[in-house]
């Protein structure tokens, strides 16, 4: 990880987190995270709600070997967005809504690799989890050639809720799981559409999948039996490319 990408230090984390910086989340040394000094630390996280994680000093030095004093703050080389201001805009504007919402994408190549492809495709939002989503660092911006910079990113604290928004607001959720009976070519996507895609482990998780619309499957005609998710992402955002482009052509 490049140092541009993290503050160490207990006054460098108070600056970041007094200052505009998007903060990610703080790591703080759990034997001494107890202490006064670093009472100011816990409150101005909360007030930002910035997640805060005790660990092991061990994880700390993982990051560096420098006098961190027990605590690192990541920073977000993007300012988040909010995806309430997004959605009515995308409908004053007369435009279909292309959300996509990703469950736990925690590896930074393929999170920066989903958003290069979702950017080209047209996506107005990618929606991630406060917890356990992908640092977006500068390798995450580099991955996405740039895409970062224009594509809007929402940190929501619960997906469920986001999902819930979503379908308020017109969407339909269609999540691309391995689990679908249908595949992706047998279902229309042309409407208000919200893509749900799941984490690199476990897919997407269950209380999330339930709330989807559609489901659906990409055909697997070969002998291995699933594609990289940020692949398999792209897939699905052109098949919706390609239906939306055959009604906009009048076909």
């Amino acid at each position: 990880m490049k140092q541009a990408d993290f503050v160490f230090g207990l006054q460098p984390v108070l600056e970041a987190l007094k200052s505009s910086q998007t903060v990610d989340r703080i790591l703080l040394q759990r034997d001494i995270a107890h202490r006064p000094q670093f009472e100011e630390v816990w409150a101005l996280a909360q007030e930002r709600d910035v997640p805060l994680q005790k660990v092991p000093l061990e994880r700390l030095h993982r990051s560096t070997r420098k006098n961190h004093q027990g605590i690192i703050a990541f920073l977000s080389v993007v300012d988040y967005a909010k995806l309430e201001m997004i959605l009515p805009t995308l409908y004053e504007e007369g435009k279909i809504p292309l959300i996509l919402v990703l469950d736990r994408i925690t590896d930074v190549r393929n999170f920066g690799a989903i958003c290069r492809t979702a950017e080209a495709a047209g996506v107005q939002a990618v929606v991630i989890p406060q917890r356990g989503a992908a640092q977006i660092n500068s390798d995450a911006m580099k991955t996405s050639s740039g895409a970062l910079t224009h594509l809007p990113v929402c940190k929501v604290n619960d997906l469920q809720t986001a999902l819930l928004y979503l379908q308020n607001s017109g969407l339909s959720i269609l999540a691309a799981t391995e689990k679908a009976s249908q595949n992706l070519y047998q279902l229309p996507l042309q409407s208000p559409l919200a893509v749900l895609v799941g984490s690199e482990e476990d897919g997407i998780a269950p209380d999330l999948l339930k709330m989807a619309n559609l489901q659906a499957h990409l055909p697997m005609l070969g002998q291995v039996g699933s594609l990289n998710v940020s692949v398999a992402t792209g897939v699905v955002l052109y098949e919706v490319v390609r239906q939306r482009l055959e009604i906009s052509s009048g076909h």
